[in-house]
């Protein structure tokens, strides 16, 4: 009487293991693009949000003043002019609690004047470059909200 050997052999074990290396390289870069789309969108949400509060209560003060600032520039903000300060104007009364840093964990820039109001996101390399157009397919694409509406966002396939 022999005893039958269980287990599996050391090429199988490989060609599991190949297998799930394969697999991984697949998948680690679409998991990473997934992650940065979604600082994206949750980045764009919060902006959406401030910007209904502040037409809220531009509503109710018939400006969009914060603290006597103007939109200047290119990008439209005032560096006088904090999240922070325009958070204070707008928590509890028109929203609950006001973001201050995007997904990337950096401050939002602001701007405003009586008729026009801004809000600005650095994006994943946290560093404002206004492209030449307004449409990006980068993850480090800033973000400009603006009068109700992204002036300049990202879009389309995104690429690192």
């Amino acid at each position: 009487m022999t005893k039958k050997q269980k287990g599996f052999t050391l090429i199988e074990l490989l060609i599991v293991v190949a297998i799930i290396g394969i697999l991984a390289a697949i998948a680690i870069p679409n998991l990473l693009t997934a992650m940065q789309r979604s600082k994206q969108k949750r980045t764009m949400a919060d902006m959406r949000s401030i910007a209904t509060a502040w037409e809220a209560r531009a509503t109710d003060t018939n400006t969009y003043t914060a603290a006597g600032t103007t939109i200047s520039g290119v990008s439209f903000i005032n560096p006088d002019v904090s999240i922070s300060g325009v958070a204070g104007f707008l928590s509890p009364t028109y929203i609950k609690k006001c973001p201050t840093v995007d997904a990337w964990n950096t401050g939002y820039n602001v701007g405003s004047n009586s008729t026009q109001y801004a809000i600005e996101s650095a994006g994943k390399d946290k560093t404002m470059n206004v492209p030449g157009t307004l449409t990006t397919t980068k993850f480090d694409c800033d973000i400009i909200f603006a009068d109700g509406t992204f002036v300049v966002y990202p879009e389309g396939v995104q690429s690192q």
